[in-house]
């Protein structure tokens, strides 16, 4: 991650824009440049800390406690086949799931095995800032220490952890975290959590050695990309047999570098990634070793669905089935049936489906690099398919952001009129120079609030890259393209030459940082802050 400075707060920030509106920020700076720098920082601090626990204390409380125990290190991870010398939480990637329930408290506690920092950051979960696992918030754990993250969870859904520190994310640092809600009712039989990941570390270039390429100013200067062809789709077999071989050498010509076997994609807008990995994964395995979820035949199965990839969109289907959105990033939407689904790194989705009586593949098709991931649903006789085998749905009804709506239990209502916060995404891979607001994070100006604002986050991609844009600490709704209100999202895909807008509640007092969710563009600087001023 790129390096604060010294400070930990950049000077300056880009203010709400609003007509005949003087910024928020600017005017409270103002009002007390009289007061000193030093009692103007310690108010600050205080007004601070004292909103944070204020947030927390209106937050539901179960009295219950939930904890579980961390412990990042080197180890070796058998991924089917090949071995993987790599980071993990324990001995397994994904780590050991931690699930909790409406407003009980989560305590965890982290021993750091590693030689170098690390952090825990709670994906989508809207905790108290100082437990968020991100710098500024909350220190990183050095090297050797413990830490106890301890905070309650507001809100139901499908979560996950993961570091923020460099390049770690692209290693098997992460777990799924799951938030029940007592009062749901269960709709569904089964419940399958699918963990999809793009895996180098150990078995192809480390992720340090990709992205000192991608930075390399003596790069070429249009990197190797090549035209892939089409994926191939058949009619669904429940029954072929296959041979039970395992896959022990990378089918990547350029397994873990830049550009290599890496394609447009059309429904990413044009270049669907940086990197082609030697391998993709459900649950930490290959495809030729995978994971297998029994069901009975007409269950109906909840489908927790995890990207936590590094640099890899995936387009997700159950062979011979249709799937139905029930929730995004943890939020419900109005039920909606696609055949199969597009899911950039940090989002999640939840799907149900009605079990059909055989052997099934889950295929997630690394979006626009020619590879797939998978798992299987076993329901009943018959036999796998060939690993690389790809479902006919794969080019059916392919959902995107667009198509969902939250429900109205879920619905944040209108932002305030003329109020905005613009996050305008520049850079090029030429230079690989990301950036947010003409800044790289090294340098940004934060975004800054006050509590209880409505906001329009408009995010303004200028590049020839999608980007998929996480909010620590929030979620915002997207306003689709007619005006109305869609789903509920902690990060969205935003497309080259695109805008995205959202509403935006600021009711989690904080400094919080906003990035995309590319392990390897927000290293080279696309991440900015979002700080609550008081």
């Amino acid at each position: 991650m790129p390096v604060l400075p010294t400070s930990g707060h950049p000077q300056g920030g880009v203010q709400l824009s609003r007509r005949g509106f003087i910024g928020a920020g600017i005017a409270s700076g103002l009002a007390l440049t009289g007061c000193g720098r030093s009692q103007t920082h310690s108010a600050g601090e205080t007004a601070m800390a004292a909103a944070i626990d204020a947030a927390e204390r209106a937050r539901p409380h179960s009295g219950r406690t939930v904890t579980a125990s961390l412990t990042p290190q080197r180890v070796e991870i058998d991924l089917g086949g090949p071995i993987a010398r790599t980071l993990a939480y324990g001995n397994t990637i994904p780590g050991p799931m931690i699930r909790a329930a409406v407003g009980d408290e989560l305590v965890v506690a982290v021993t750091n095995r590693l030689d170098h920092p690390t952090s825990v950051h709670w994906h989508g979960i809207a905790l108290r800032n100082d437990m968020d696992g991100a710098m500024p918030a909350t220190p990183n754990i050095e090297a050797g220490h413990d830490f106890t993250y301890r905070f309650s969870v507001p809100d139901p859904g499908t979560y996950w952890a993961h570091p923020h520190i460099g390049l770690q994310e692209d290693m098997g640092l992460y777990l799924p975290v799951i938030v029940d809600d007592p009062t749901e009712p269960g709709r569904y039989d089964a419940e399958w959590i699918v963990v999809l990941d793009d895996w180098t570390d150990g078995v192809g270039k480390s992720p340090q050695q990709i992205y000192d390429a991608l930075v390399d100013p003596n790069k070429p200067t249009a990197m190797p990309m090549p035209t892939t062809t089409p994926p191939t789709t058949t009619s669904t077999p429940t029954t072929t047999s296959t041979t039970a071989t395992t896959e022990t050498s990378p089918p990547s010509p350029m397994p873990g570098m830049p550009g290599g076997d890496v394609a447009s994609s059309d429904l990413l807008g044009g270049d669907a990634g940086d990197v082609a990995y030697p391998y993709y994964l459900i649950n930490g395995r290959i495809p030729a070793a995978p994971t297998t979820f029994n069901a009975k035949p007409g269950h109906r199965i909840r489908i927790r669905i995890i990207n936590a990839a590094a640099d890899t969109a995936f387009r997700v289907a159950l062979a011979g089935h249709s799937m139905t959105v029930t929730h995004t990033d943890g939020y419900p939407v109005l039920p909606t049936p696609v055949d199969a689904l597009l899911i950039g790194m940090g989002e999640r989705y939840d799907v149900v489906v009605r079990a059909a009586s055989g052997v099934f593949p889950l295929v997630a098709l690394a979006e626009g690099k020619n590879a797939v991931a998978r798992s299987l649903l076993s329901t009943g006789a018959g036999s796998a398919p060939d690993p690389q085998f790809r479902p006919a749905e794969l080019n059916k009804r392919v959902g995107t952001i667009e198509m969902f709506t939250a429900t109205t239990s879920a619905n944040l209502g209108r932002a305030e009129s003329g109020l905005e916060l613009p996050v305008v995404l520049g850079g090029t891979m030429t230079k690989y120079d990301w950036t947010i607001n003409g800044e790289p994070y090294s340098r940004t100006k934060p975004l800054q609030v006050h509590q209880g604002q409505r906001p329009t986050l408009v995010f303004n991609n200028t590049t020839m890259m999608w980007h998929p844009m996480h909010l620590h600490g929030h979620t915002y709704q997207v306003i689709k393209a007619d005006g109305s209100l869609g789903a509920r999202k902690d990060t969205v895909i935003v497309l080259p030459k695109q805008k995205v807008q959202a509403v935006l509640v600021t009711d989690n007092p904080g400094t919080w940082v906003m990035h995309c969710h590319n392990a390897y563009h927000l290293e080279a600087g696309m991440m900015t802050g979002l700080d609550y001023v008081f």
